[in-house]
């Protein structure tokens, strides 16, 4: 991956919380991919797991790890990602959402969700990055969320990694969870291609209205919080970014794990 001068925005696919123990192609692929990136002096993550009404920023000098899901190996619940926060540039953000008219709030008891440490971890496993979490808009827009990333634009320039992290195809309820290497069904591979074909010709209309026009949309994402998080770090890319491919996998069958870097 190209080293450029400012940093790009990413949108990475998170999978299942086992992906902070088990050994992947995603997770090799984190494991590479924070060396291979300017050193960011803070991260502004919007995660799949936070969800609200409105933007909103966590603002926790020391946000705790946060197990949000059930049922996996206890060593999952033992891990602790003890990034420290960031309360004055979380107040900024909330500030330049605001005055971007989105009516952020600022949330300063939140911690950190599987969404945000499961890659962080993996990427930055020393957790001496300052991690500024965001929210998404379940019943948001893609249009919504583009608004969030670019009213966030300028981050790039000050040294502030932008992450989205999220699920490129998220069907819980369709996967098949006894082969890990399960072929990928055709209605996700055809989601998968035309979200890959849009991104790469930088066709921003289409994708902004990929819940009408892209083939098996709402099979693809039955529920929107998992895709929003690649129109923030879309729109905190700035205008008119290329989309660039940097990993590409899946899991039991449509658990698309792809990753991409606007800049």
């Amino acid at each position: 991956m190209d080293i450029p001068t400012r940093l790009p925005t990413l949108f990475l696919s998170h999978g299942s919380p086992m992906l902070a123990l088990e050994d992947s192609p995603a997770g090799r692929f984190l494991d590479s991919l924070g060396q291979q990136l300017p050193w960011p002096r803070a991260i502004v993550i919007a995660s799949a797991h936070f969800m609200t009404d409105r933007p909103m920023v966590g603002g926790h000098h020391k946000p705790h790890t946060v197990h949000d899901f059930g049922g996996f190996p206890p060593p999952l619940y033992q891990i602790r990602y003890p990034a420290p926060g960031q309360p004055r540039l979380a107040e900024q953000i909330a500030a330049r959402l605001s005055d971007a008219g989105l009516n952020a709030k600022l949330r300063d008891n939140h911690g950190l969700d599987h969404g945000v440490w499961v890659p962080l971890r993996r990427m930055y496993p020393q957790a001496d990055i300052p991690v500024v979490p965001l929210s998404v808009m379940p019943y948001g827009t893609a249009a919504q969320h583009y608004a969030v990333g670019q009213a966030l634009a300028a981050l790039r320039d000050e040294g502030i990694l932008v992450i989205g992290s999220g699920g490129f195809v998220h069907n819980l309820g369709d996967l098949d969870w006894s082969r890990r290497e399960a072929p990928m069904p055709s209605w996700a591979a055809d989601f998968s291609a035309w979200m890959h074909e849009k991104l790469a010709a930088g066709d921003r209309e289409a994708l902004l209205d990929w819940h009408d026009r892209a083939p098996n949309a709402r099979h693809a994402h039955p529920t929107v919080e998992h895709l929003m998080p690649l129109f923030v770090a879309l729109g905190a890319a700035g205008d008119a970014p290329t989309a660039r491919t940097i990993h590409r996998s899946h899991e039991m069958g449509s658990l698309a794990l792809d990753a991409f870097a606007f800049d």
